[in-house]
């Protein structure tokens, strides 16, 4: 009987699959919570379906957040450091309606999906925007990590 359990205790542990995730290199995943009160004007463009607002606060993501309503009371929310680099003075993201922009290299994301729109075609590994957790509830979106 000992040996039955062994054999299966052996199987189990060598048939487990490792589905690691591509951990972004580049940005660490800090933990935070944010509030972003929908009534209040800085907040109120993500009542309407499309919208994007980048929320700067110290303590929310590594460089802020990019938050957009995609529509039928879901949010999407997503550091605004470009994962394709180590943070640094141009690597804070700029909002242009509904894609992020970096700076340094003119990479472009979609916010609606976190893609990088223009990924050259070097063969070189490159990530899509790290996403943070986003919940509504009432007038307000929760963004947490």
């Amino acid at each position: 009987m000992k040996r039955i359990l062994s054999l299966f205790l052996l199987i189990l542990i060598t048939s487990c699959e490792r589905n690691g995730t591509n951990r972004n290199p580049f940005l660490q995943e800090i933990g935070f919570r944010f509030d972003a009160n929908l009534n209040l004007p800085l907040y109120s463009p993500l009542t309407n379906t499309g919208n994007a607002v980048l929320i700067e606060n110290n303590g929310v993501g590594t460089r802020g957040v990019f938050i957009i309503n995609t529509g039928f009371n879901q949010f999407r929310a997503f550091e605004a450091s470009c994962p394709n680099h180590a943070p640094n003075n141009c690597s804070t993201m700029t909002l242009n309606g509904q894609t992020a922009t970096c700076s340094c290299e003119d990479y472009q994301y979609s916010l609606f999906t976190g893609q990088q729109l223009n990924r050259p075609d070097d063969g070189n590994r490159y990530y899509d925007m790290l996403e943070y957790r986003a919940t509504f509830n009432g007038s307000t979106v929760s963004v947490s990590n």
